[in-house]
């Protein structure tokens, strides 16, 4: 572990410090072996996602994201080891932090709205990577706008058939279920959502596309045509769909602050690298005050961020709650500022920080995509102001 001091603050108890350790220890002798660099990508990637969800499980580290009653660790979540967990595994391999949320992410609706049936039918499995998750909302056109979402679920006796499609879905063809959001009446907007667990082998589901990107992960698109669903796999009641949205997001945003805290971590390190190893005019890149000033801000991001994160995760754990605000900072100021450290890191490197593969490259793509998903940077902004006038308000 690079910096490993930030785990002796105060948000901490030894439990996580034992989880940080030992998930330290573990990528460092196995991912080479469950995640080469040239499978993390191409023909390869899908295999190589299963096999990273197994080889979590079987290492006990997915438990963090499930409840004690089911396998995992805490009442509900334990945020903040969820946080460290993709903070870890980000600066490893970014295939590696994707595997390990996405368990987190495609089963939290069932464990905040979940009757006792659907929690023990898929929650222990997920725990121990024997069943994959996927969260189903974004839509061409209702990303952040969930209200404006166009997928439709009707009534039909004791089913919902439901019409539509979904895209941007992580874990799209791997997923053994998935967390489906669909409207189920005529009023827009965000009332009369409801959320349904619905198993990948659900007739009328199909895989409509891959979608490739810049930092590829399994990412597709998802088309439902008459598909139905049991009414029993609803989650929560009608219309709290947008509840149940909110909710998981106001989990998981912070952790992906925690994922460019990871990303972010990893450039300061090669950057550190490269720094005291290249020459210019006959002195170490370290030797100019220039440089100097980079890694100062780029070390001041990363301690920012951190913070913001990790107050974020207690917060959500200790007091618990909601921390709308808490979350949206941690994920607006940590995806931003990371892509700024790792840009720093690529100018550091020259003209070597562009060639494909070498790692400041390839987190210099991976980095970009935290700043749009679960809510863009602009997005944020416009939470957290509006968290500000709400507390302004009932101050005054």
């Amino acid at each position: 572990m690079s910096d490993a001091s930030f785990l002796q603050w105060p948000f901490f108890d030894q439990t996580h410090r034992d989880f940080a350790r030992d998930l330290e220890d573990w990528a460092k002798a196995n991912l080479d072996r469950v995640c080469p660099e040239d499978e993390a990508h191409g023909p390869a990637m899908d295999e190589t996602a299963r096999r990273l969800v197994r080889e979590l499980g079987k290492a006990g580290f997915l438990a963090a994201s499930i409840p004690k009653a089911y396998g995992g660790r805490a009442k509900d979540f334990d945020v903040r080891a969820i946080c460290l967990g993709r903070e870890i595994l980000g600066r490893h391999a970014g295939l590696a932090d994707f595997a390990f949320a996405m368990q987190g992410l495609g089963s939290a609706a069932i464990t905040l709205f979940g009757n006792d049936a659907q929690k023990s039918r898929y929650l222990p499995k997920v725990g121990k990577g024997e069943l994959i998750a996927a969260f189903a909302i974004s839509e061409v056109d209702a990303g952040s706008d969930v209200g404006n979402m166009s997928t439709r679920a009707v009534r039909d006796g004791d089913h919902y058939v439901i019409d539509g499609g979904k895209t941007w879905i992580s874990n799209a063809g791997l997923a053994d279920f998935y967390t489906v959001f669909a409207r189920i009446g005529d009023e827009s907007g965000a009332k009369n959502l409801a959320a349904f667990v619905v198993d990948a082998d659900t007739p009328g589901l199909t895989v409509s596309e891959r979608i490739d990107v810049i930092a590829p992960h399994p990412l597709g698109s998802l088309t439902f045509d008459n598909m139905r669903v049991p009414a029993a796999n609803m989650l929560g009641q009608p219309g709290e769909g947008f509840k149940v949205a909110m909710s998981v997001l106001d989990v998981f945003r912070t952790t992906v602050g925690a994922a460019a805290l990871g990303f972010a971590r990893r450039a300061m390190d090669e950057a550190l690298a490269r720094v005291f190893k290249r020459k210019v005019f006959g002195s170490k890149l370290a030797d100019y005050q220039l440089t100097q000033a980079k890694i100062a801000e780029m070390a001041v991001a990363i301690d920012a961020s951190a913070l913001l994160i990790y107050r974020s995760a207690w917060t959500k754990d200790v007091k618990g709650g909601r921390v709308t605000r808490e979350a949206s900072m941690a994920k607006q100021f940590a995806t931003d500022q990371a892509q700024v450290v790792i840009d720093e890191a690529v100018q550091l490197w020259g003209g070597l920080g562009v060639v494909s593969g070498v790692k400041v490259e390839t987190l210099y793509r991976e980095i970009r995509a935290l700043r749009i998903y679960e809510g863009t940077s602009e997005v944020q902004k416009l939470v957290i102001a509006s968290k500000v006038f709400e507390e302004y308000r009932n101050e005054t």
